[in-house]
């Protein structure tokens, strides 16, 4: 059983940081143009408006790199802060100096600083702010005494602020950093859980298409042996009869028409015998068998097959094969639905090739068709229950035949497919490397025995 592939999503902050950033700007932006053009104009209105312009500029190119998911000069965040002490330096050295209202831009930088960046650009960053407020105090003409009162005041919030944004944002980024392990936990659990839905629902189809088939069988084998009773029994009379006359005088030519009627009604008791050994309960037991007794035995039944007409089947067989521990009637149950699937996809006048070699430990049985081959998309769906291509199909033959196969440590599979046939190959593991695999079968009573029931080709 396959376990999902973990997901995990990694926490990325910058993004949502910057989504913040790019709104305070532009909240900022919009109040200084109200301040300067509607609440109080001043004799610096026209620097004023063009150092909100250059503002203006700058959150346009930081917006268009958010749009795009990235952060404009991402990797220089002192030089943004530098930039930010100047901007709102100059908008106070213009407007009406230490109490200008855009002082508080300093508390806004300092917040958007603690939420995109580490605390300790935080704090350069508020160095940065009080030295700039300082220096307009430096700058003014006014009395010394209350400017600088002001501004012990202004770098005291300032630091109040930077220390509580720091804080908030640490909080902030703990609980993004949490909800967003819980997300992916989420995920990987929601993934787990739907892969082993998957697999109950396959372990379910599989475990109906036995038991159809096991029912199938069922069905087979009581057809079979009623056939066998209500026929058996005429023949048994007239074979009598037959043998009877045989015994008068009677012509030549009469006594060899008798002996050519009793041959037919033997051939027809041969065809119920191998029609009720088919049908009959298969044992589930391990044992050691011969491939080419079971290959033959698949062989006498698929001559009896409506669609073995016109066309030839050629063997070649290895001499000396060892023998392999599987249950019989299984493997001949596979070989025969090989056989008619070749049957189904070779036209009238085909050949279909049967072979076995023994590869290292491995004894590998090949059944070659000269048909139309399997459509691409159709091969890896092949051994899935109920997959067919044929109207009267079921779909259950070479599932179960996998099942058989898999069971005694062996595989099955499609090892080739063209326009100019097919080729399945069934390999059994030889007695040194199948102790494990018999085990398995003789533990697990095996599968139940297929029915004749055939997968189409095409």
């Amino acid at each position: 059983m396959t376990t999902p592939t973990p997901i995990r999503d990694e926490f990325n902050w910058e993004l949502p940081a910057e989504a913040i950033t790019v709104r305070v700007r532009w909240f900022g932006l919009c109040m200084g143009y109200v301040l300067v053009n509607l609440v109080g104009p001043g004799t610096h209105q026209p620097e004023l408006n063009a150092i909100l312009t250059v503002g203006a500029v700058y959150a346009i190119i930081d917006t268009y790199f958010s749009l795009k998911g990235r952060v404009f000069l991402s990797r220089a965040p002192l030089f943004i802060s530098l930039m930010e002490a100047v901007f709102i330096g100059l908008l106070c050295y213009f407007d009406t100096g230490l109490e200008s209202p855009f002082r508080f831009y300093y508390f806004l930088s300092l917040l958007v600083c603690a939420i995109r960046y580490a605390p300790l650009v935080t704090f350069i960053t508020f160095v940065m702010h009080a030295a700039s407020y300082s220096t307009l105090a430096a700058m003014g003409s006014v009395d010394i005494s209350a400017p600088w009162r002001t501004v012990a005041l202004m770098v005291v919030l300032m630091g109040w602020v930077g220390w509580a944004s720091t804080a908030l944002a640490a909080l902030i980024k703990t609980a993004s950093q949490r909800l967003s392990q819980l997300n992916a936990e989420l995920k990987e659990n929601q993934a787990l859980l739907e892969h082993r839905i998957d697999e109950r629902t396959r372990e379910l189809q599989e475990s109906q298409a036995l038991l159809v088939q096991q029912e199938k069988q069922a069905a087979f084998g009581l057809l079979a042996a009623g056939i066998a009773h209500e026929v058996g029994n005429p023949l048994a009379a007239i074979s009598s009869l037959v043998q009877m006359m045989n015994r008068r005088d009677l012509d030549d030519y009469t006594h060899e028409r008798m002996r050519m009627v009793d041959e037919q009604l033997r051939r027809i008791q041969r065809t119920l015998r191998e029609l009720v050994d088919f049908s009959r309960p298969a044992t589930t037991e391990t044992a050691l068998c011969d491939v080419h007794e079971a290959l033959d035995a698949a062989l006498s039944i698929a001559k009896y097959y409506k669609r073995k007409k016109g066309k030839q089947i050629v063997t070649d067989y290895e001499n000396d094969l060892p023998r392999v521990m599987v249950v019989r009637d299984q493997l001949v149950q596979v070989f025969l639905n090989l056989i008619l699937n070749a049957m189904d996809a070779t036209p009238e006048g085909g050949t279909i090739e049967i072979a076995t070699v023994r590869r290292d430990n491995w004894l590998l049985s090949t059944f070659k068709d000269n048909g139309h081959g399997i459509e691409r998309a159709d091969q890896s769906r092949l051994f899935r229950p109920y997959f067919t291509t044929k109207s009267t199909g079921t779909g259950l033959g070479l599932f179960v035949c996998r099942r058989i196969i898999e069971q005694t440590g062996g595989r099955i599979e499609l090892t080739e497919s063209s326009v100019d046939g097919t080729t399945f190959t069934v390999s059994l593991p030889l007695l040194e490397n199948s102790v494990e695999g018999s085990d398995a079968v003789q533990q697990s009573g095996g599968v139940q025995s297929l029915a004749n029931e055939t997968l189409s080709l095409s």
